[in-house]
Formats: structure tokens, C-alpha cells, sequence
């Protein structure tokens, strides 16, 4: 049950800030909203707030906003409410906005662990040694805190690998302590293929607590980071490069049961890195994607006027069927995997 619940807790909170994205510009912009939706399938839960409903649906799989003059064929009231008639620039921030939500959420829930749990950070304590290298060779163990090179006392990791790298081929004496008691090792550094001085010593991490505002900061590095690697990965994957491995909502719920054994910051971090990819594959020019919309309205913004909506519409049609094919034989890889 607990994988059950943790399911419905991220898909749902996944999809509610895309959504809410989409529903929040196009209110700030004067679109007309209809429908605020969460969720596929039959109606649970339906509330009239204003001019919109909002309704939490059977299947948290998806959502949508539905807003006025999205539909070619809607006869809308207020024609300057209407989604068609806003400036391109602004149809493209309603559309963008859904993906943006997606990596401003990422950001908060790693936020969210560097407040609570900390970020790992190396320190001036050894952790592990590279085998035949200069301070193996020379008595330096794991667990020794470096204080000190040639007599420069080191507080951080940086000074201490910016001293060693700026003396390639050279004799350096290091300052450790060692069971409480402090020991000054000789040694000789190697130079690397770049010129740069080495030891052989990996740090030992610990975890450091952030303030509120160096944990957002963090968490939006950390979300740009994680978006290249995944787009990295992912023009590999096109180019064969590396293997094309795609995971369905089964391969999800798989990797949430996965975290929620683990521990909650486990569940936090993979509901922050599926944020990031929702984000990521949303942004692709794939027919019925936020991708191909924003696609279509620079096509607009670049001919002066728009392609035909009819026409539009029964391109997002054809890829929504597309993409719900693909999910289908993705779900059946992933089962025949489980089993």
C-alpha cells in the first residue's frame, strides 16, 4: 500500500504543477479557463470556482487545462479571451509554461533535501587511496584528515587538491592526524597528462546542510545538470551510441517502490529526476507534445499568420495516438521485464 500511495502522491503532484503552469499564465495573460482537470477518466471529485471547474479525475496519468478557443469549432463569447486570439509570445509562454513548472518543481525537491538532509561535500579527510600511487606508497591511510601541505594549513578539499595540482613532480609534506595524534608524510607528486600534480586521494563526503536560499540555488544547478546529462544521453541514444532504454508508468511504480523502501529523500530524489524528464520530454517536437505547439506557434510567428487549426488539431490527434501506442508497447516490455 505504501508503494500505492507514493505513486499517487508523485504522479499526482508531477502533473499538478505542469498543469497548474499552463493554468496560471493563461490566467495572467486573460485566457478563459473552462476546465482544470487532474487526471484522466471519470470525475471523483468537482468543484466551480468562478468560471472554471476543477475536477480531480479516476486515472492520474495526466491532466489538462481545457481553455477557451482551443477548440477550432468552440464558439467563444468573449473573443478576446479566446487562447487563438493572444499574441503568439503569449500562446508560447501558456504552452511553455507547463515544462517550466516541471524543472521550478524539480528544484524545490532537491532543495528540499540539501535543507533537510544536506549535500555531500567533500572534505580533507582521506577516503579512499589509488593503488600505487604517491601517497599509498609513502603510509597515507584512509581516515587521515589532511591539515596542512608544507606547512600551509587546508581547511577545505580545494586547497588541498589546488596545492597538490600546482606542484607537479615535486616533494610535498603532508600534515595528517592520525587517531588524534598529528604525522607529517613525505612524498613525491606525479604529473597527469595535463600537467597537474597528483597523489592519489579521493575525500571522504559528508553531508552539509544548506540555507533556504543556497538549497534553491543548488537545486536549480543541480536541475540544469541533470537536463543536459539527460539530454546528452539522449541524443546517444538517437545516434545508437547507447542502448535505447525507455521506462513506462510500470517501470515508475517499479522505481518508486524501489525508493519508498529505501527511505523518503530516496522518493523525493527520484520524484525530482522524474520532474526533470516529464519537463524534458514535454519541451519534444512530437505531435500532441507542449514541444509541437510551441513549434507551430514559431512557424506563426515566423508566416504572419497561423498553419489551420483544423489541421493542427488533427496532427496533435494523430501523434496523441502515437504516443499512446508507444506507451502501450513500453508498458508490455516493462511487464514482461517485472515478470
Amino acid at each position: 500500500m505504501q508503494t500505492f500511495w507514493a505513486s499517487i502522491v508523485v504522479f499526482g503532484l508531477l502533473i499538478l504543477f505542469h498543469e497548474l503552469g499552463h493554468f496560471l499564465v493563461a490566467k495572467r495573460v486573460g485566457i478563459k479557463v473552462h476546465e482544470f482537470s487532474i487526471g484522466f477518466g471519470p470525475k471523483l471529485i468537482g468543484l466551480i470556482r468562478g468560471e472554471t471547474v476543477y475536477n480531480l479525475r479516476l486515472l492520474p496519468l495526466g491532466g489538462y487545462v481545457r481553455m477557451a478557443g482551443m477548440d477550432p469549432a468552440e464558439e467563444v463569447d468573449d473573443e478576446e479571451r479566446s487562447f487563438q486570439k493572444k499574441p503568439v509570445y503569449q500562446r508560447a509562454a501558456v504552452i511553455a509554461a507547463g515544462p517550466a513548472m516541471n524543472f521550478l518543481l524539480a528544484a524545490l525537491l532537491l532543495a528540499v533535501i540539501f535543507i533537510t538532509q544536506g549535500v555531500p561535500t567533500p572534505t580533507t579527510t582521506i577516503g579512499k587511496l589509488v593503488p600505487g600511487q604517491p601517497a599509498e606508497k609513502a603510509g597515507v591511510l584512509p581516515g587521515d584528515r589532511v591539515v596542512a601541505i608544507n606547512d600551509q594549513p587546508v581547511d577545505t578539499w580545494e586547497q588541498l587538491s589546488h596545492l597538490v595540482n600546482t606542484h607537479p613532480g615535486q616533494s610535498l609534506t603532508l600534515t595528517v592526524v592520525r587517531a588524534g595524534k598529528e604525522r607529517k608524510i613525505h612524498l613525491l607528486t606525479v604529473a597527469d597528462p595535463q600537467g597537474m600534480g597528483k597523489i592519489g586521494i579521493y575525500p571522504a563526503q559528508e553531508l552539509r546542510r544548506l540555507n533556504p536560499f543556497s538549497a534553491l540555488g543548488r537545486g536549480v544547478e543541480y536541475t540544469v545538470r541533470i537536463s543536459v546529462l539527460i539530454l546528452d544521453f539522449i541524443g546517444k541514444m538517437i545516434t545508437g551510441q547507447a542502448p535505447a532504454e525507455l521506462g513506462g508508468p510500470v517501470r515508475i511504480v517499479q522505481e518508486i517502490n524501489t525508493a519508498v523502501k529505501m527511505g523518503l529523500f530516496y522518493l523525493i530524489q527520484l520524484a525530482a529526476f522524474l520532474s526533470i524528464n516529464l519537463g524534458l520530454f514535454n519541451l519534444l517536437p512530437v505531435p500532441a507534445l507542449d514541444g509541437s505547439r510551441i513549434l507551430f506557434l514559431v512557424v506563426e510567428g515566423l508566416r504572419g499568420r497561423p498553419v489551420d487549426p483544423a489541421k493542427e488539431n488533427f496532427i496533435h490527434l494523430i501523434g496523441f495516438g502515437l504516443l499512446l501506442l508507444l506507451i502501450v508497447v513500453i508498458t508490455y516490455k516493462d511487464i514482461v521485464q517485472l515478470m
